[in-house]
């Protein structure tokens, strides 16, 4: 049976180094450390817990809303072991990540590696290799780097067994990491990042706003567009929400012209291909299936090619039935489908004024442009 995973993420620190900021506040490139790993722990994780002080309790609940995944938010404690201690209580899962926000550049790729070793072993630390010489600043000594790390979040454990290692723990410690090899014994450690930096210090945040803007300088763009003819006898469905009317859309899978113009898109924006060439008409698998779950597997391929959806902009041209107060149920479908907020979807309707075949009740056509971005 497959894990389930809960992101921790850690808010409601002191930021003491930031020269009187409150480092979770700071915008880069125009979003809050919070916001940013909200954003990419929503493709990690199952639900997402906030851990705030009363300074950055508002910066989270902004934030959740950008979520595609449940979020509660709790309070803070004077400790970082605190802090995490509540978000574990709060937590609701198999697996916990736990993240400092502070790091707010985290990829994919280090959430991926970290998570999935607390799934097959029970813990999963992000960390790094020592690169550079160290030496002692009183003496000059060099200090011998071989097997040394720098530890780095997320670090990953199976909940119920941290939650004991925590209570179990007498003083101050450093990080998850120690409180569970005081107990268990060693952490599996997973490859971290450079670029999987600590926001500690009020210089730090041009540095930080020219990683962001380097990994966001892949966009991509692409279109789809998609027809289906209006018969007697079916369903008529858009964006994964039945709509009654007399007449439905004829095709293969539910027919949903405007899903299949998003997938269309999103796919041309990765050079993927098309509908067709990953979901045939002639597939058996694909008879009268909702073209939500078509679009679930759209963002999977997006996913491994790299790219993430930005946004999704679509217009739907149909004469009949009025679709004004289907739109918002129409958005919150494909968003959840896509795993992103409700607010990266825009879904327009129009009609053609009894023009062309949409006009005349033929059809209904669909189209769409989406926006993706390079996962760095």
């Amino acid at each position: 049976m497959k894990k389930s995973v809960a992101a921790i993420l850690l808010a409601a620190g002191s930021s003491v180094r930031m020269q009187g900021a409150n480092k979770m506040l700071i915008g880069i490139n125009g979003s809050t450390p919070i916001e940013m790993c909200v954003e990419v722990f929503s493709r990690h994780a199952d639900s997402i817990v906030i851990a705030v002080s009363d300074s950055t309790r508002d910066a989270a609940e902004q934030a959740a809303k950008r979520a595609s995944v449940p979020v509660k938010i709790v309070s803070g404690g004077a400790r970082r072991q605190d802090s995490v201690h509540n978000g574990l209580l709060a937590a609701e899962a198999d697996i916990v990540a736990i993240h400092d926000c502070a790091r707010c550049l985290v990829s994919d790729e280090v959430i991926e590696r970290a998570v999935d070793s607390a799934i097959k072993t029970g813990s999963g630390a992000a960390a790094i290799k020592m690169r550079d010489t160290v030496r002692r600043a009183e003496t000059g000594e060099t200090v011998d780097r071989s097997g040394l790390v720098l530890m780095q979040t997320p670090q990953c454990f199976d909940r119920n067994m941290l939650l004991a290692a925590y209570g179990k723990i007498e003083g101050d410690v450093t990080d998850d990491a120690s409180v569970w090899q005081a107990v268990y014994g060693p952490v599996n450690l997973t490859e971290g990042s450079m670029d999987n930096q600590k926001l500690t210090e009020k210089d730090d945040v041009r540095f930080f706003e020219r990683l962001a803007a380097k990994r966001n300088m892949d966009i991509r763009i692409g279109i789809g567009e998609d027809t289906h003819r209006l018969v007697e006898g079916r369903k008529l469905i858009l964006g994964g929400v039945e709509i009654p009317f007399r007449l439905g859309l004829l095709g293969h899978s539910d027919a949903d012209a405007l899903i299949h113009a998003i997938v269309d898109a999103i796919m041309g924006a990765a050079a993927l291909g098309d509908i067709g060439r990953h979901f045939p008409d002639n597939d058996p698998a694909y008879k009268d299936i909702s073209s939500l779950i078509l679009l679930e597997k759209t963002a999977a391929l997006l996913k491994n090619a790299g790219y993430a959806v930005s946004n999704i902009d679509a217009t739907v041209t149909a004469q009949e039935p009025k679709l004004k107060p289907y739109i918002e149920e129409m958005k919150k479908k494909t968003a959840d489908a896509l795993g992103v907020g409700i607010e990266r979807v825009s879904i327009k309707a129009t009609t053609p004024e009894h023009l062309g075949p949409e006009g005349n009740l033929e059809g209904i056509t669909a189209r769409a442009v989406a926006c993706v971005v390079g996962l760095g």
